[in-house]
């Protein structure tokens, strides 16, 4: 069975950072694209990053420049660096493939950012 563990969430000021770790079971990242998520209440699950393999990555506009996805293939584990946060990056942070295929999603872990 696929389970996603997101991790690294918590509350931050505006122009802070936060890492956030996601690790699998019942997946080997290393096949698939993977890639992060968030959702806001009320709102559709947004895309934010997607690793392509060991070498390409690709972001969202809105957080193109700040956010930096990375993956540890030995480790089965994606992490999401995100720089220079902004209130509207508040959100519950998701991991999962891309595309997902059905696959289930995690609990996510929780980013607030506010002064």
């Amino acid at each position: 069975q696929v389970q996603f563990v997101e991790s690294g969430g918590g509350l931050v000021e505006p122009g802070g950072s936060l890492r956030l770790s996601c690790t699998g079971s019942g997946i080997t990242f290393s096949v698939y694209h993977m890639a992060w998520y968030r959702q806001t209440p009320g709102k559709e699950r947004d895309f934010v990053a997607i690793a392509i393999g060991n070498d390409v990555t690709n972001y969202s506009d809105s957080v193109k420049g700040r956010f930096t996805i990375s993956r540890d293939n030995a480790k089965n584990a994606i992490y999401l660096q995100m720089n220079d946060l902004k209130p509207e990056d508040t959100a519950v942070y998701y991991c999962n493939t891309s595309p997902t295929k059905g696959r289930p999603w995690g609990r996510g872990t929780q980013v607030t950012v506010s002064a």
